[in-house]
């Protein structure tokens, strides 16, 4: 989407309406100052607010979404470009957070190898029962397992996992299976709900793919 664009419209329609900026604010109970981004295009409107706010603008949320007015001949067109614009985003956004995943995964990885190597350094020097050396590696363990819970949370909760057997894709009921279930990357092995099969089961972000 075109936030620029989609500000400019806002804009537009508020003075059509007849309205400043502090008007429309206070009608949605918001700040001036919220209205303002969005007509500069520094940030959208939060979709609990978006019907109202085009009830207010007279607009439709796919005429502001889109960030202009749509005629009845043009009107299935445009939806249909803005739910693939949006499927698109959707789809870039769900690639940044698995990135994201990689990259938590691996800080903490090296963050508690860190903290351990250091912890038996200094045990080796002034003996086991030193505390800094207990600390250090109790609290490198309890980085990589936080780490490791919280990227396998982006995980389950982004995009789908694809059955090998039968081709059935869908979100895991459970994230305590989908956690200890054997993996290379974000490819587990783990069962179907449709076809009861067990096999490697390749992460998808959406149900096309």
């Amino acid at each position: 989407m075109d936030q620029i664009k989609i500000g400019k419209f806002i804009a537009a329609c508020r003075k059509e309406q007849g309205m400043t900026q502090a008007a429309l604010a206070e009608k949605l109970g918001i700040s001036d100052r919220a209205v303002s981004k969005w007509e500069t295009g520094k940030a959208m409107p939060d979709s609990g607010i978006m019907l109202a706010l085009c009830e207010l603008l007279k607009i439709n949320v796919n005429e502001l979404l889109s960030g202009e007015h749509i005629t009845m001949e043009h009107y299935n067109t445009k939806s249909e470009k803005l739910i693939l614009n949006l499927k698109s985003e959707n789809e870039n956004y769900a690639k940044r957070l698995l990135h994201a995943e990689t990259y938590i995964v691996v800080i903490g990885i090296v963050a508690s190898l860190i903290m351990m190597i250091a912890g038996v350094m200094i045990a080796l020097k002034n003996g086991d029962n030193d505390p800094l050396a207990v600390a250090l590696i109790v609290l490198g363990g309890a980085i990589v397992v936080a780490a490791a819970f919280i990227g396998v949370g982006i995980e389950v909760k982004t995009g789908y996992y694809k059955c090998a057997e039968c081709g059935h894709i869908y979100k895991p009921s459970s994230y305590w299976k989908t956690s200890f279930a054997p993996h290379i990357n974000s490819t587990r092995y783990m069962k179907c709900p449709k076809c009861g099969k067990r096999s490697w089961q390749r992460k998808v972000l959406s149900k096309e793919d």
